[in-house]
């Protein structure tokens, strides 16, 4: 089964529910959120712990894992992919 489409919002634009309800709907999928004040760098940190562990032969895979778990924002209007 292929999994369902989710969508990770970050940034300013992830405050504002309207705009999240958009993506939403015109995507017909979940969107999430998490708080981090840069996300901007959220990936190289990753990658950097990534780097850091290399030795133990940890994947970039195991290290996201210990990341916080976003939250649900919207979910997408009923009937809105008929539009």
């Amino acid at each position: 089964a292929v999994p369902r489409t989710r969508i990770l919002a970050t940034g300013g634009a992830s405050h504002n529910k309207k705009i999240l309800q958009v993506l939403s709907d015109v995507f017909n999928a979940p969107v999430f959120t998490i708080d981090t004040a840069n996300s901007a760098c959220l990936g190289s940190a990753y990658r950097a712990i990534h780097g850091l562990v290399a030795e133990r032969n940890m994947s970039l895979a195991d290290v996201v894992k210990l990341a916080p778990e976003p939250r649900l924002a919207v979910t997408p209007t009923p009937g809105a992919e008929e539009v």
